[in-house]
């Protein structure tokens, strides 16, 4: 099985997975605590407006959907307070707009968009090395801003009013960590694709967050097991000549499902025991 580390293509696949696996265990577990994961399906999905517009525009469809659910994500940021009660709506339309701006742009372009399904479910295997530098200074990018900005960005997702009483500035700090989202979407994408990105990102600290209440402690454990997930699905989906992304997905959705069960027989003992 080690011997297909042998191969550039998936040595590249083992490293983007590591990628992945830092980038969400870090950003994944802002999304938990804060409770944003509809806004990150929204982002997600709008991630595919910018792949429609790269291929119309003709550049790398992973750069034109950097751009574009970065743009996204500030535009959210910056209403969310003036449309709070609306946000769920509003995520709701950018979620079905960004899909439909991305079928509109391919439907524009000439000719055939060999990569599309990729982008929508994930191809690990085939990441070249120039996305693996991109995706790797995105990932540089969110470890350098949440170490500079730790403390400001644990006050805001754990007390807004609070960090408000603090003066610290809140709006900006809610836009920066809604902006490190969009770039985390966008590594991920690469790896489980735009439709299955949603789970990557959520269930590795969900998992973490029931070992741990200390924030640095979770970062640590989700990077952990979305590394477990992904680098297990990886060779799993070539063992098995199964598809990659949903090899992944699928064994992260069984790890949850081992963890609320230990949880549960870990209760119930407790309860016995009281």
């Amino acid at each position: 099985m080690l011997g297909i580390l042998g191969f550039e293509f998936f040595r590249n696949a083992v490293i983007a997975g590591l990628i992945a696996s830092i980038a969400c265990g870090i950003i994944g577990t802002y999304v938990v605590v804060k409770r944003l994961v509809s806004m990150s399906g929204g982002l997600a999905h709008a991630a595919f407006g910018g792949v429609g517009l790269g291929y119309f525009l003709g550049i790398d469809p992973f750069l034109g959907a950097a751009g574009f659910t970065l743009g996204i994500a500030f535009l959210i940021g910056a209403i969310r307070e003036k449309f709070g009660q609306y946000m769920e709506t509003l995520v709701g339309a950018v979620w079905a707009a960004g899909m439909a701006v991305g079928i509109l742009f391919i439907a524009l372009t000439p000719g055939y968009a060999p990569e599309l399904f990729g982008f929508l479910f994930g191809n690990i295997l085939l990441i070249p090395t120039g996305d693996l530098w991109i995706m790797g200074l995105l990932a540089l990018v969110i470890i350098t801003i949440v170490i500079a900005g730790f403390n400001q960005l644990m006050a805001v997702t754990f007390d807004e009013e609070y960090a408000r009483v603090m003066n610290l500035p809140v709006t900006a700090l809610l836009i920066l960590l809604i902006l490190l989202i969009a770039l985390t979407v966008v590594v991920l994408i690469r790896v489980v694709g735009i439709i299955l990105v949603i789970a990557l990102l959520t269930i590795p600290p969900a998992i973490a967050r029931e070992y741990s209440g200390n924030l640095r402690t979770m970062m640590a454990l989700s990077i952990m097991t979305a590394s477990l997930f992904t680098l297990g699905g990886l060779f799993f989906s070539y063992a098995l000549n199964v598809p990659s992304g949903a090899t992944i997905i699928l064994l992260a959705t069984g790890g949850f499902g081992m963890m609320l069960l230990e949880r549960r027989i870990t209760r119930r003992r407790g309860q016995l025991a009281g």
